[in-house]
């Protein structure tokens, strides 16, 4: 008498299962991440004499159609996979590393923006040079500053009388740093997307994803589409609280 044996589908739901926890253990640590740089901000913003409202540069607008529409495509390779039309997958995800270059190019432009408007990663507000009241405002303890030639100005200080420039001269524009800083901690991710999005465009032009097996590539999609949410967060929170 022979006992025949075969591999148990447990074994593969298992680790499925498994990926899957980490994944979502991964999202929930980069979560509290970015909630800490949120919170550590407003807490700055509170405490601060001076604190610069920032408009947001167009690049960033640009950055956030590219996003949402790479996670369109990313997860159009997914269900092409799952489908099991496995030579259409490559395409769908080389569409969605293509957006994410442009991505990456749009956040640079956005930076660069900055930079020329004098807002650095690590600079004063003496050194910001954009449009008064286009690109930026001041604000000192909630009131915003009126700029008069050259010189900001209390609201209520109709006459220009007291000039707060003496005063604001060594003030650092924390306001600029966090910027920097939220959209640049958020690239960093974007940077290991994009390394994930290169192995994945790989192993899918092989042949590896079909509907048998596409663990790595629904990991992929989801911690792309993942990021794509960060980004629309903090735009928002940018925008509306910057």
């Amino acid at each position: 008498m022979s006992v025949e044996t075969t591999a148990s589908p447990a074994q593969p739901s298992r680790i499925g299962t498994a990926k899957k926890g980490l994944t979502y253990l991964l999202f929930f640590s980069i979560v509290m991440f970015f909630a800490g740089l949120t919170s550590a901000y407003l807490v700055s913003k509170g405490g601060a004499t001076y604190w610069v409202h920032i408009r947001m540069p167009a690049p960033f607008w640009w950055s956030t159609a590219f996003i949402l529409v790479s996670s369109a495509t990313m997860h159009m390779a997914l269900l092409q996979a799952r489908k099991d039309r496995k030579r259409a997958v490559a395409p769908w995800v080389l569409f969605t590393l293509g957006l994410g270059l442009c991505f990456t190019v749009s956040q640079f432009k956005g930076w660069g923006d900055l930079w020329d408007n004098g807002l650095a990663l690590v600079g004063r507000l003496k050194s910001v040079g954009a449009e008064y009241g286009k690109d930026y405002t001041i604000e000192r303890r909630g009131q915003t500053l009126v700029l008069h030639g050259g010189e900001y100005f209390l609201p209520e200080d109709t006459a220009f009388e007291h000039s707060l420039n003496a005063e604001m001269a060594e003030t650092s524009n924390a306001a600029s740093s966090y910027f920097y800083v939220l959209t640049l901690a958020h690239f960093a991710h974007i940077i290991g997307g994009l390394i994930a999005l290169v192995v994945i465009a790989v192993k899918a032009a092989l042949g590896r994803y079909g509907a048998a097996d596409h663990q790595g590539l629904w990991a992929g999609t989801v911690f792309w589409h993942f990021l794509a949410a960060v980004w629309v967060y903090l735009l928002l929170f940018l925008v509306f609280v910057h």
